[in-house]
Formats: structure tokens, sequence, C-alpha cells
């Protein structure tokens, strides 16, 4: 019951009205009530059917000031690969022995790289990458020779987007002991990004709505008209 009062109390905090993104900011860092450093989340509805390859909305960017938590890089690699995903900070790296581990269940990791060669293999584990958004994708970055700068821009604050089945996108942009600056310039980054990878099909309106909300306190809605034409 604590929980709900303070929620409803959280909730009074907000103006029924629409929010241009800093004062979002300001009202999300207000409105977090609990002891935990929640994070924040933006969320995007977007006016694209996903069902449609043609609009599927994905890709990358990074937020300037990282998202705050500490992501458990694993790197499918060989030889030098191997190496340098070692020497660039991966947290596990390696090829069969790793597969092997996935195949038995072991799943301790929040992103995985894989070098191209390796991808006839990595493929066959799509059961268990596949519905946690882990698999490597060329799309993202995930797939390619390049493994060290890969590990880095993951490392700095690389996020992924992707547009799920009710077109909605919903990405990490800090936590809630992040200074508003901070919050605000990771928040822009995403919504820049999404905003440019709008599909040519997509007629109409693109943002439909944007919503900013720490883990447990309540959505702080956008104004998504004003969003659309400032980034696009």
């Amino acid at each position: 019951m604590e929980m709900g009062k303070k929620m409803r109390a959280a909730v009074e905090k907000l103006e029924p009205r629409v929010y241009a993104l800093r004062e979002a900011v300001e009202a999300v860092k207000r409105s977090a009530f609990t002891k935990f450093d929640e994070s924040v989340d933006l969320a995007l509805r977007l006016g694209v059917d996903p069902k449609r390859a043609d609009q599927m909305v994905r890709g990358t960017t990074s937020l300037p000031h990282g998202t705050g938590k500490k992501v458990r890089v694993l790197v499918f690699a060989k030889g030098e690969k191997e190496q340098e995903a070692r020497q660039a900070g991966a947290d596990y790296v390696g090829s069969d022995d790793l597969m092997e581990k996935i195949k038995g269940g072991w799943l301790d990791f929040d992103c995985a790289i894989s070098t191209p060669d390796l991808m006839a293999a990595v493929g066959k584990l799509g059961k268990a990458l596949g519905p946690r958004g882990l698999m490597p994708n060329p799309k993202t970055g995930t797939v390619t020779f390049d493994v060290g700068k890969a590990v880095s821009e993951i490392r700095k604050g690389r996020v992924e987007y992707k547009v799920e089945k009710a077109g909605i996108i919903q990405v990490p942009v800090g936590k809630v002991s992040f200074q508003p600056e901070q919050l605000y310039d990771n928040a822009a980054a995403v919504l820049e990004a999404v905003i440019k990878a709008k599909p040519a099909s997509c007629k109409g309106r693109y943002l439909m709505s944007a919503t900013l909300s720490s883990t447990m306190g309540p959505g702080v809605k956008l104004d998504a008209i004003a969003l659309a034409k400032e980034w696009s």
C-alpha cells in the first residue's frame, strides 16, 4: 500500500499537460520516489507498421553521457580478433566454448558482438539469443571485424533501438542521479537518431507520442509535435 501512496503522490506532482523535454527531465527527477538509483527511459510510439520490412525502424546511437549502467559485453571471435576484443575490455571472449555455454542456458551478458566469419555458427543460437535481443546484427554494428571499436563504443554508451510490434521504441537514457543536462543530452541523441531513421514509406505523422519516465515513477508526456519539428 505504501508504494501505491508514493505513486499517487508522484502523479500529483505532474500537471495534466504535455511537457517540453527540459521540463520533463526535471519532472521525472522530482517524481522519482524509490531509494535506489532508477533508470530513466524514453518511450516513443511511431506511426509505422513494424510487420512491414520497409517500415522497420532499427539502429544505434551513442549517448553523450552513457547509460549509467555497466554493460557486460560478449564477443564471438578467434585468433587476433579475440586478442583485440580482450584488449578493448570485453567481459567474455571466445567462440565454440561460449556457444556451448549459451546452449546450456548461460546468458549472463547484456550485449553480443561477432566477427562475420562466426555468424553461421552464432546464428544457430537464435532460439536463445533472439527473444532476448542479444543476437549480433550488422544493422546495429555488432557483426563486424572491427571488434575493438565495437566494444569501445558500447562501453562509452552506445544504445540500440528497435521498434516493437505495437510501434513502440523504448530506450534507457540514464539514471535519476544524472544531472538534468545529461539526461536532456542523452534523450536528445535518441530522439534525433529515431526521427532521422523515419522510413521513406512512412506517410503521415511519424512520432505519435513520447513519454519519459523513471523505472518506478509515473510517465511524463512529452510534446511529440514540437519534438518532431525540433529534431527533423
